[in-house]
């Protein structure tokens, strides 16, 4: 086994940790925000699992649980948990109907791909980026699901690398929580890398997407427990109303 299969093991280690803590964090605070950035966190470590499970074995809805959660939806939600927390506007409700009822549209369309897969073309002797174009038709031999990905990539980069750096400039404007500037800048640089590492798979180079994956998740969770600091004002303000 290569390095490059191991790869989606620490993947899924660090996305497990960093799902807990958002979600503990939603149990907390009530917010559709870390909701929807959990959920979507959650599906980026079944995509990692699965593509470690892969690394070792076939299972049909293995791969399923790789392509639908890992290659389709996990952006999307994540970014959708971006806007909840940027916009508290009615029309983010709408929104959040559009994105289940594509990601509805997107699972019957999986589904309806499962039966043709072609089994015999996997191989433990390369990694599932570099081989599921071979393994699932083509989008002119009935595989849709194949447009719906970029869609909910899209839109998850925008959402989620845009929130995070206009978030950092306003921070940055104002001069206060330094650590909120650095922790969304670090949260778009790992978006910014799995996005890249997406983008060459699609290209044929997918032996770069578990290091990509790794790379992400490492950044994104830095860039969370970075911002998530107790802030200056939380700590200074007991003392200051002690002494009033």
């Amino acid at each position: 086994m290569s390095l490059n299969h191991l790869l989606p093991f620490a993947s899924t280690l660090i996305m497990g940790a960093f799902t807990v803590f958002v979600l503990q964090r939603f149990l907390v605070r009530r917010k559709l925000y870390f909701l929807f950035w959990g959920l979507g966190l959650a599906m980026f470590g079944i995509g990692s699992f699965a593509e470690a499970y892969l690394a070792l074995a076939w299972n049909r809805w293995v791969f399923f649980a790789w392509y639908y959660f890992g290659a389709v939806l996990n952006a999307g939600w994540i970014g959708h948990g971006t806007v909840y927390l940027l916009f508290r506007k009615r029309w983010v409700h709408w929104l959040t109907v559009v994105l289940i009822v594509g990601s509805l549209v997107a699972l019957v369309l999986m589904l309806q791909v499962m039966p043709r897969l072609d089994e015999t073309q996997f191989t433990t002797g390369k990694v599932i980026s570099e081989q599921y174009q071979e393994i699932m038709p083509s989008v002119k031999e009935g595989a849709t699901v194949r447009w719906t990905t970029p869609f909910f990539n899209v839109y998850g980069l925008i959402t989620l690398v845009g929130g995070a750096l206009w978030s950092a400039y306003l921070f940055w404007r104002k001069r206060i929580l330094p650590n909120r500037v650095v922790g969304n800048v670090l949260i778009a640089a790992g978006a910014l890398s799995i996005a890249s590492a997406s983008t060459l798979t699609r290209l044929g180079y997918g032996s770069l997407l578990y290091l990509g994956e790794l790379v992400a998740a490492v950044l994104m969770f830095a860039g969370f427990l970075v911002a998530a600091r107790p802030e200056t004002e939380e700590r200074v303000a007991p003392a200051v109303h002690a002494v009033d």
